[in-house]
């Protein structure tokens, strides 16, 4: 698909050239930039003045809509009367707060948090206190750890060992040892399925195999997303969740939910532990945590967890060997802070629940159109799928995040997998606008 570049006219920058784009082809950007120069509610302004509405909030990560006055004027405040205080043996009243305010949304046994600055280094952050853990009980041979295939975990280097995509793996595979891989959880026979599918959870008997060929006595952990969300929302079918937590259960495993992308909200509860009803022992966080206005992640584990690694530790000594210079920055928690206050003021995990029906509704009226594969979706996510280009997966999918942008809406694509995640400010006007453009784009192929 050749997409046309829009000529560069009413913003100029000095160069284009310094700034190497994460997870961008460069020359081609530079070539024909697409560029936002101002957010807003539900939407974006492009350097030409054009607007688009935003239909994956972002990265996933801005759940109370753009432009927060109330974020805003919490990180202002804070910035002035303090700015930064380090981390390590030393504390500030807003990490504490913002604690005690995320323990209040969690499932009730995870009652400790750990701060970090992203998804990726929660990640990091999970694997470490799992080994902690398992070291401080004596089980110091629990070196293995399980994901899953098309799984995503950021991209620090225990991200992408945990990593089911090709690409984060082919392209750095000098990673930890001792990872093993379940199958993921897509089925062809489960096409245009909306919510879960009912067949599908003797997948998760993977988990069993590997302790029976490894020895469930030498796992650590194990990793998923409760909903895959990077590879093009996959859901969990049914009773999938629940069979991994009783595995886990009986070998002394500890299971990890990555809800980076599911929490706060996106299912249209606090965490997809609460829409699914399986309690993990870990759960990694970001993105939504501040509605993506500052960089935070956090890792909330069970009471167990933290009393087993904290107590194994002699008197006053550092119990767990592990953080950040802008681990629990007081910015990152002013703006926390403000975000799980906008979310409780104005009920968007209940709006998120309230609008999941209209949005799926309308994201299934595009399985008439040829090109579509798949649709599947749950809550406030969902996934369009088109049939990939002869010979070149991705390329098709790539084409049409670009004509989308010109096209008036912003979609994440992964390969040919666009994800739509609208913001829960969202009402059936935008759903509508987004989906109109989503059929338009697609129609045009």
């Amino acid at each position: 698909m050749n997409v046309v570049a829009k000529p560069l006219e009413k913003f100029v920058t000095n160069s284009l050239e310094q700034h190497w784009m994460p997870f961008t082809a460069n020359r081609e950007f530079k070539d024909a930039p697409r560029l936002i120069t101002k957010s807003e509610g539900m939407y974006l302004w492009n350097q030409n003045g054009d607007r688009l509405i935003d239909g994956s909030s972002g990265l996933f990560n801005v759940a109370a809509g753009h432009g927060r006055r109330e974020i805003a004027d919490a990180v202002y405040a804070q910035m002035l009367q303090n700015d930064y205080t380090a981390p390590f043996q030393l504390g500030q009243p807003t990490s504490f707060a913002l604690a005690s305010k995320l323990t209040g949304i969690l499932p009730d046994v995870l009652n400790h948090v750990f701060f970090t600055n992203s998804g990726s280094e929660s990640i990091d952050t999970a694997l470490k206190i799992a080994m902690s853990y398992h070291r401080a009980r004596g089980d110091g041979q629990r070196i293995r750890f399980v994901s899953r295939e098309r799984a995503y975990h950021g991209v620090n280097m225990g991200g992408v060992s945990l990593a089911g995509m090709v690409k984060n793996r082919e392209t750095f595979p000098a990673v930890m040892p001792n990872v093993v891989m379940m199958r993921h959880t897509w089925d062809p026979d489960n096409c245009f399925t909306k919510g879960q599918a009912e067949r599908g959870a003797k997948l998760a008997d993977d988990l069993q195999r590997h302790c029976e060929t490894y020895g469930g006595s030498t796992i650590a952990a194990v990793f998923v997303e409760p909903v895959a969300g990077s590879t093009g929302t996959l859901v969990p079918p049914k009773g999938y969740l629940q069979r991994l937590r009783q595995i886990c259960d009986q070998h002394g495993i500890l299971l990890v939910f990555d809800e980076v992308i599911t929490g706060f909200g996106r299912l249209g509860t606090p965490f997809a532990a609460h829409a699914f009803d399986v309690v993990p022992d870990i759960i990694t966080m970001a993105k939504a945590l501040t509605n993506g206005a500052i960089p935070m992640g956090a890792v909330a584990v069970r009471d167990e967890v933290y009393e087993t690694v904290t107590e194994a530790a002699p008197e006053d000594a550092i119990e767990f060997f592990h953080g950040y210079t802008y681990s629990a920055h007081p910015a990152a928690c002013a703006a926390g802070l403000a975000t799980l206050q906008i979310y409780e003021d104005e009920g968007l995990f209940e709006r998120s629940a309230q609008m999941s029906e209209y949005f799926l509704d309308a994201m299934w009226s595009l399985k008439d159109i040829p090109v579509v594969r798949d649709l599947r979706g749950i809550g406030m996510m969902a996934a369009v799928e088109v049939f990939p280009e002869e010979g070149k997966p991705g390329t098709r999918g790539n084409g049409l995040q670009k004509s989308l942008f010109w096209n008036g809406c912003h979609v994440k694509w992964t390969g040919d997998s666009a994800i739509v995640a609208p913001s829960f400010i969202a009402v059936k006007q935008h759903i509508d606008e987004i989906v109109d453009c989503l059929r338009r784009t697609l129609e045009e192929i």
